[in-house]
């Protein structure tokens, strides 16, 4: 039985934020995704990038045996196993190996509690290396605004289905960034009113 699962948003989104990663990820990545869900991107760009090492994970069973199918459709040495890491418990990182120097995670921080992007950031600043690289990708609202009506619909049903979810203000993103020692380092506006958010470790920075 074939595990795989599909996202029409992934194949909508992936060769723009691999063009994304192929300019600002470092000479030899090595890249933790954080919340991989069905694992269609790292297994996309492992195929694209192979000089990538990519660490999928995942809390959710699931999505987990997803990223496992699609390894066991087409192989890929640089795309490791999943790992189970839960971004609101606050010792996450500990599971992470030191050789980390990109993380990577996309529509996250708007399908979740704003724990879990807590989480993330306190992980990043701990996990990076020096000049390590977070890539964060979605909707974000700017000054408190939203940047498209879609965008606001989609706060809307985000916010009844669980009053804890909904588009954060980009502010409270890089405020947080600066409070787990990162810098906002470029904002890339993408299809769908979306955007590739680029924070540096800032022990990196001269």
């Amino acid at each position: 039985m074939d595990k795989r699962q599909f996202s029409p948003a992934c194949e909508r989104n992936k060769d723009p934020i691999l063009v994304v990663l192929k300019q600002h990820l470092p000479d030899q990545p090595h890249v933790l995704e954080v919340a991989s869900g069905s694992g269609e991107h790292g297994h996309y760009f492992c195929q694209q990038l192979p000089h990538i090492i990519w660490q999928p994970s995942d809390i959710d069973p699931r999505y987990q045996e997803s990223v496992v199918a699609w390894q066991k459709h087409q192989p890929l040495d640089n795309f490791l196993p999943p790992l189970t890491l839960n971004m609101t418990d606050e010792t996450w990182f500990n599971n992470v190996k030191n050789t980390i120097n990109s993380m990577f995670n996309a529509n996250m921080a708007h399908i979740s509690p704003w724990a879990a992007t807590e989480g993330l950031f306190n992980g990043a600043g701990q996990v990076l290396n020096p000049n390590g690289k977070l890539f964060l990708y979605g909707p974000f609202k700017i000054e408190g605004q939203h940047t498209a009506p879609s965008n606001s619909e989609f706060d809307k049903s985000l916010k009844a289905r669980n009053p804890q979810w909904g588009i954060r203000n980009l502010e409270d993103i890089t405020a947080l960034a600066k409070q787990n020692g990162l810098v906002i380092e470029q904002k890339i506006a993408m299809p769908a009113n979306n955007f590739m958010l680029i924070f540096r470790h800032k022990s990196g920075l001269i």
